[in-house]
């Protein structure tokens, strides 16, 4: 089984919203290679656009996500830019009316990717109860995968747990220690043993306490030498491999 994540295309970056050109070039670029390339789905970890709420922006990326062959599952998941660093109730459901659910599972096989709203646990001021109902469902949504011998349990999501180690101080681009080890542990309680994000615009990887943390580099714009591209991913038994390719170097094949 083959998949490809895709993260920050992020419609109107690249000008500070005056217009989305790059953007458009490189997801259309992006989409035209997965439909050649025929994976068994598509993961889009958020960011979206870059403005929240811009109807251009929202147009543009529904538009080109719609070029994705339609025998090729999409999945896809809000960042910061689409629900706002302070989300509310009212941007979450402009997110739901527009794009879809923001926390749900699928299964591909006995793969199963269990995908999460981090914008939320980020900053979770006005929307605590929506934390809470999400951090309920996690638990028993985990447990559910596992009763039934899902492997392996996947997480996607926008913003890393931690970019270098579990224990790092609180910033932009992890989520809260105060939380963290919570969801560590539920994590490991389930056997999840790997979870994707976005949200740096630069790719790594870092692992800790029983957990890979896959950070995907952006397919808009880029803040390192590694430049814009996506990540193929190969499940091989419980664990899934995975590579990031540049725009400008796509493999042709990826089976």
């Amino acid at each position: 089984m083959v998949f490809v994540q895709i993260t920050d295309p992020q419609f109107g970056m690249h000008t500070g919203d005056k217009d989305f050109a790059q953007e458009t070039a490189n997801f259309e670029f992006a989409v035209a290679t997965v439909n050649r390339w025929k994976p068994d789905f598509v993961v889009i970890t958020g960011d979206l656009v870059n403005k929240p709420g811009d109807p251009a922006q929202i147009a543009e990326y529904l538009r080109i996500k719609k070029l994705i062959a339609g025998s090729i599952p999409v999945y896809d998941l809000p960042g910061n830019h689409d629900i706002g660093n302070a989300p509310t109730p009212e941007t979450l459901a402009f997110y739901r009316k527009t794009f879809g659910r923001d926390w749900y599972s699928f299964r591909q096989g006995e793969f199963a990717g269990v995908v999460i709203n981090t914008t939320i646990i980020h900053t979770p001021g006005a929307v605590t109860a929506e934390v809470a109902k999400q951090r309920a469902w996690l638990d028993t949504e985990l447990a559910s995968l596992r009763a039934a011998g899902a492997k392996p349990i996947v997480l996607f999501q926008h913003h890393p747990w931690f970019t270098m180690k579990v224990a790092e101080p609180d910033g932009y681009f992890n989520l809260p220690l105060a939380v963290r080890e919570d969801y560590m542990a539920l994590l490991r309680k389930y056997g999840v043993k790997q979870a994707f994000a976005g949200h740096t615009h630069r790719g790594y990887r870092a692992e800790d306490a029983g957990i890979e943390m896959v950070v995907n580099g952006p397919v808009g714009m880029p803040l390192s030498p590694e430049g814009s591209g996506v990540r193929v991913c190969v499940v091989k038994g419980d664990r899934v491999e995975h590579t990031f390719h540049p725009l400008h170097r796509l493999p042709n094949q990826i089976r």
